[in-house]
């Protein structure tokens, strides 16, 4: 626990008026002003609260996102506080530019840190329009470390495990749930503050949201799952002391939190391939998206992983085919494989990416492909479509392609080259 945390949790739950960051801002600054919260307080705001879930216009209206963290920032330096929020955010790459979910993290010096969404709503077509966040680490606000959450992130519990472990002292979730499943809202926020031992402050979004109703019932919830507040249906703002006694004497009794004791053994990761087309299946069932992609992966190297931790990111399940030695050394000739498929197939399972791997002896995966029937197939940036293997097959079940560039000019022909010359 931390020398010195939040004085106080509130939040400030207001109805969000759709692509009006001025008036939305001005709805916070007066809430903030009514709540008159401690200095040293952390308050939350709900689920992209500057302008509401507009996809088609979150584009231009993102421009708007720095001058409302300056505006924040000002608002926090004055009170004394903590302010987060989710809010869009745009990043600009050299291949396209991105937006995002973003829960930023404000206190008098600026912003401490961010988290962004991680699993995207499809049911309200948020993954046609936003890009999700990758695991994030807990944000250092001055006052204790903090974990966060955006909606629908609460329904996962990995996600808010995740960041715990990290010595989390308060988690934080911004969001705009549906009255229609408010038990669910509260269900899930006194289970997750149970698993992971924590104070948690919600702050949800209230009244109309295109043709829903949102919730409110923004939450205080102690470590071991009492709600010690919970707002009504309309506009509300609430701020209450902790006693981080609480926290500290229930982890004293028992901890769950700090408890990891890793996964299970890599090796049940290599399948056969009637092993696999059981479990792809099962989890296609299930309605999971299952990626596949292939190679040799004979020396494991940086652009090998990243590789594969950018195709894991396409879908729920990852299969890699990987070359025996035989097909390797149809391919590329006696002097090859390096590393036997036993071997290479061990490393490969060790990565958290991969989900499954199937040892193939033909020259191509077609065979893999056409009986796995994943719903992604991913190769290298340096395949055109028209040349890879399975791109028909997989897209005439109505899957896609993705050809992934590698961030690192490495080789493992290049790097046998470099051992053999030293």
């Amino acid at each position: 626990m931390a020398d010195e945390l939040f004085s106080a949790l509130g939040f400030v739950q207001f109805e969000i008026i759709p692509s009006d960051c001025r008036a939305n801002l001005e709805q916070v600054e007066a809430g903030l002003s009514r709540l008159a919260a401690p200095a040293g307080s952390l308050i939350l705001l709900p689920e992209v609260w500057s302008t509401g879930f507009v996809y088609e216009q979150l584009a231009v209206l993102a421009a708007e996102t720095p001058k409302i963290l300056t505006r924040l920032t000002e608002l926090a330096a004055a009170q004394g506080l903590t302010l987060a929020g989710s809010l869009v955010e745009q990043e600009a790459d050299p291949a396209e530019t991105s937006l995002y979910n973003t829960l930023f993290f404000v206190n008098g010096h600026g912003i401490c840190g961010k988290i962004r969404k991680q699993r995207l709503f499809a049911f309200w077509q948020e993954d046609q329009w936003l890009r999700p966040g990758d695991s994030p680490e807990v944000v250092e606000t001055g006052y204790g470390l903090v974990a966060g959450l955006i909606c629908y992130d609460l329904r996962f519990p990995e996600l808010a495990r995740e960041q715990c472990r990290q010595a989390a002292d308060v988690l934080a979730v911004s969001a705009q749930w549906p009255l229609a499943r408010l038990a669910q809202w509260r269900i899930l926020q006194q289970a997750r503050a149970i698993e992971n031992q924590i104070h948690l402050v919600s702050c949800n979004g209230c009244g109309p949201c295109g043709d829903l109703e949102l919730a409110g019932h923004s939450l205080l919830v102690a470590p071991d799952g009492t709600i010690l507040h919970e707002a009504g249906a309309g506009p509300e703002e609430v701020v209450l002391p902790v006693d981080w006694r609480r926290q500290h004497q229930l982890r004293q009794r028992f901890n769950t939190v700090a408890q990891d004791p890793g996964h299970g053994s890599s090796g049940q990761k290599l399948l056969s391939l009637d092993e696999c087309q059981r479990q792809t299946a099962r989890r296609q069932r299930l309605g999971q998206r299952i990626v596949f992609t292939n190679g040799c992966f004979d020396i494991l190297h940086a652009g090998h992983v990243h590789y594969l931790e950018r195709a894991r990111h396409e879908g729920d399940y990852l299969i890699l085919g990987l070359n025996s030695d035989a097909s390797i050394r149809g391919l590329k000739g006696p002097g090859r494989p390096v590393n036997n498929q036993q071997d290479r197939a061990r490393v490969l399972a060790g990565l958290a990416c991969v989900d499954a791997l199937v040892i193939f002896d033909e020259s191509t995966p077609l065979e893999l492909i056409t009986t796995l029937r994943p719903q992604v197939l991913v190769k290298g940036a340096d395949w055109s479509e028209e040349q890879i293997v399975g791109a028909a097959e997989v897209k005439a079940l109505g899957g896609r392609v993705v050809r992934i560039d590698f961030a690192h000019d490495l080789s493992t022909t290049a790097l046998i080259g470099r051992i053999k010359g030293a």
